[in-house]
């Protein structure tokens, strides 16, 4: 009987202000994996999945932010804000994080304040919204394909 080759998919999560916790979301071919309403200390992400040909999507999404996670001056300028930080991505112990800023989209609205837009995603999400980096297994013939 074969056996599944298994990929092991890791990053962090953090936030630059955990004294005003923000939502996340992640999921894994539209499946939940974590969801928490107060990110107040760094995750660890971790999921194993298949190795067989196939199509497959990662998202990371933000929500729960609203004005009080970003201060404001007399002046209107952003005196500090609340983000969450995504680093340290790896897959099978491969460091991506320059191929998945290269990949991954930004879908957000500025909380509400404009029209919906798509941008590169450089390792902080800002505004609710989701980041996606989709891919194909097996995952080494993504890397030579991407890298």
């Amino acid at each position: 009987m074969d056996q599944t080759e298994q990929i092991t998919l890791k990053f962090r999560v953090g936030s630059t202000n955990y004294t005003v916790p923000l939502g996340l979301r992640i999921l894994f071919d539209q499946q939940t994996i974590l969801e928490t309403p107060r990110v107040n200390h760094e995750i660890e992400i971790e999921h194993t999945f298949s190795d067989d040909d196939g199509e497959h999507e990662l998202a990371i999404e933000l929500f729960g932010k609203t004005a009080e996670h970003t201060k404001i001056d007399q002046a209107g300028e952003i005196v500090s804000d609340s983000v969450l930080t995504v680093d340290g991505i790896k897959i099978d112990a491969i460091d991506i994080n320059q191929l998945f800023q290269q990949l991954a989209t930004y879908s957000h609205d500025f909380n509400g304040t404009q029209a919906p837009t798509e941008q590169k995603f450089f390792g902080a999400l800002g505004c609710n919204g989701v980041v996606k980096l989709r891919f194909t297994t097996p995952v080494y013939l993504w890397f030579l394909e991407n890298m």
